[in-house]
């Protein structure tokens, strides 16, 4: 039987691609909503057995669409449609001028499905891997309200904000990280050259060696013995955690264990926490109701087990209950934030405290991020020190006995 290619939609929006064997495109139809999945095109295509390996290596060097690609898309969009140039128009301006091809085909697919009668928020949900649930709801939004200008510049300023912590925390994070990585090389050459040649000059002594010496010895010779299969065991270990996270209950579990890191733990929460104030604020300021802003809202957070609790907090107000009580029972908000949610549910003005929220929570979160380096730095010296010292006696201590050993006779 022939084989045909489908794009089609889940329950939830998302959109699937397959290849699938069937009698015509009818059957394949069928065999999809059977699963309850909506096709959109069905296409006949080659056996993917043949055609598998060459799409996946396509997909491997293809380009991908940057976050910066969609922040000066946003950017530009609001300048267009402020200036009153019409959003097919202003597409085609950007798909020419558009530095990335990934970008481009993604903007010549927008305005392919503009053309057929659909509207830009259903054109962008096609690209769940460019454009967020979060963006395609306040997309959606502007649409609805006629403030797509604006839509467009608030959505630029939160993913320049979403920019910016990452930045920094990058920026904390490299200098611990090159200074890890140069202990670790040094572990690796110390066991499987130095220690080995030290251990050839005190096997020629027929001494007796300290405790030190002999756990560096035994030490560097499981190395040397083993070193492909902890290779081996260490790549099984981190393939194994990949795919632990990619489940939903690894990831919850995992994204729980984040916060209550040491050090970054509460840099994690702040500025999670953040990015659900700014990302609701936003939300509410557009005019999205409570209910379907918490639920958007939970896409944006970037963490399993908080954006948990914002969905519970949703359930909570679609029960009738109060988002402070709500904010209250999900155990993550400070007492300070929620005296700001219980003046903002009463005085109305819920999207300007959660800005405040938001300010506040981005300046301890950068106050953090900038002491950071200063607070991993004595940690790192003190295991440097540690390190040094015990390959220090390990090493030296069997010298210094024997050369004692010899001066006393």
């Amino acid at each position: 039987m022939p084989f045909f290619a489908y794009k089609a939609r889940n329950g939830r929006g998302e959109l699937m691609t397959g290849v699938l064997e069937g009698a015509d495109s009818n059957a394949i139809a069928d065999q999809l909503l059977a699963t309850g999945i909506t096709p959109i095109n069905i296409v006949a295509t080659n056996n993917p057995s043949k055609s598998g390996q060459a799409g996946f290596i396509s997909r491997l060097f293809e380009e991908k669409v940057r976050a910066l690609d969609v922040q000066l898309f946003s950017r530009q969009m609001h300048t267009l449609l402020k200036a009153g140039v019409p959003i097919f128009r202003g597409l085609a301006g950007l798909q020419e001028s558009a530095i990335s091809k990934a970008f481009a085909k993604v903007l010549q697919d927008l305005r392919d499905n503009l053309d057929a009668g659909r509207e830009l928020s259903v054109s962008m949900r096609r690209h769940p891997d460019v454009f967020s649930s979060f963006y395609v709801s306040m997309v959606r939004v502007g649409e609805m309200t006629g403030h797509l200008d604006e839509i467009f510049m608030r959505l630029f300023n939160h993913l320049e904000f979403e920019r910016e912590m990452r930045d920094r925390v990058r920026t904390a994070t490299r200098y611990p990280s090159f200074v890890v990585v140069a202990m670790v090389v040094a572990m690796v050459i110390i066991n499987l050259f130095v220690i080995p040649a030290f251990a050839q000059v005190y096997a020629n002594f027929k001494a007796e060696l300290p405790l030190m010496t002999r756990i560096l010895i035994n030490t560097s010779n499981f190395t040397v013995r083993y070193w492909s299969l902890m290779i081996a065991v260490s790549i099984a270990a981190f393939f194994g955690f990949r795919s632990w996270i990619a489940t939903a209950a690894g990831r919850l579990q995992w994204d729980r264990i984040k916060l209550r890191l040491p050090l970054a733990g509460s840099i994690i929460v702040k500025s999670t926490l953040a990015r659900f104030a700014r990302s609701y604020a936003l939300a509410s300021r557009s005019g999205v109701p409570i209910v379907h802003a918490l639920s958007v809202v939970s896409d944006v957070v970037d963490n399993a087990y908080i954006a948990r609790r914002v969905e519970q907090m949703r359930d909570g107000v679609e029960r009738g209950e109060s988002v402070l009580r709500t904010a209250v029972t999900t155990g993550v908000f400070t007492p300070i934030v929620l005296q700001m949610i219980a003046v903002g549910e009463e005085t109305g003005e819920m999207d300007t405290l959660m800005d405040e929220i938001a300010g506040m929570y981005e300046r301890e979160v950068e106050y953090e991020v900038k002491t950071l380096s200063a607070r991993i730095e004595p940690i790192l010296l003190v295991g440097l020190g540690i390190l040094v010292t015990i390959l220090a006696l390990g090493i030296f201590l069997p010298i210094w006995d024997l050369g004692r050993a010899a001066f006393n006779k």
